[in-house]
């Protein structure tokens, strides 16, 4: 926040304060106002000590309202203050992260890598970084994979039981964006899955797992 939106700030919430406080002293004045409209009307005189407890009250009473008005506004000034700290971080990490090799898409950070390795050398990179690698969530992140142009692993293996897929974090395969004929399980040594063929829409690949690819790693936050 700059200097001149921090005073901008200050002042309004000044204005706030005192703006309330001139309400206040209206409302104390036309309730005074009111009293000796009723005495000049020639009404019943009310007794006057009453008259001056009850006033006492109500000044005590707007008083304390003011407090607690002042009081919230501080709140939400920290609150504010707070909020922006936090973006500041999240902001100055996602800016060194990005200089890092990774790239932030829809909640997520992915790490691209340069060189190729086995699918289970590459999943070691990606949980060395915290990180693993990337499950395919929606169509959005499917063409988000698909821009690099190049053969890469991905999350999705049915190395535990032949024909059952699941992603790295221990889910069942969903929605699936498999190549026309695949998977094939050639030579039944077809476990690991690869985003290949990027000209079409439909584009995974199953191939052997010690097949070298480069791959995406996927961390939701910060990495």
């Amino acid at each position: 926040m700059t200097p001149d939106a921090s005073s901008k700030k200050e002042k309004l919430f000044r204005l706030v304060v005192v703006s309330f406080g001139l309400l206040c002293v209206l409302q104390a004045a036309v309730n005074i106002s009111l009293r000796l409209a009723l005495y000049s009307s020639g009404a019943k005189r009310p007794d006057l000590e009453a008259v001056i407890k009850n006033l006492t009250e109500e000044g005590e009473d707007l008083k304390r309202k003011l407090n607690s008005s002042r009081a919230n506004f501080e709140a939400i000034i920290k609150n504010l203050t707070a909020e922006r700290g936090d973006l500041k971080r999240k902001l100055s990490s996602f800016v060194n992260n990005s200089q890092l090799g990774w790239m932030y898409f829809n909640h997520s950070f992915y790490y691209i890598s340069s060189i190729a390795k086995s699918w289970q050398e590459s999943r070691e990179d990606c949980q060395q970084r915290g990180a693993d690698l990337m499950i395919i969530n929606s169509e959005e992140e499917q063409e988000f994979g698909r821009q690099f142009k190049r053969n890469t692993w991905i999350g999705l293996t049915d190395r535990e039981r032949e024909g059952i897929w699941k992603w790295v974090d221990g889910t069942a395969l969903g929605t699936s964006y498999w190549l026309p004929g695949e998977p094939n399980h050639a030579n039944s040594a077809e476990d690991c899955v690869e985003i290949w063929n990027h000209e079409k829409e439909n584009h995974w690949n199953d191939i052997p797992c010690n097949d070298q690819n480069h791959w995406i790693c996927e961390k939701v936050g910060p990495p």
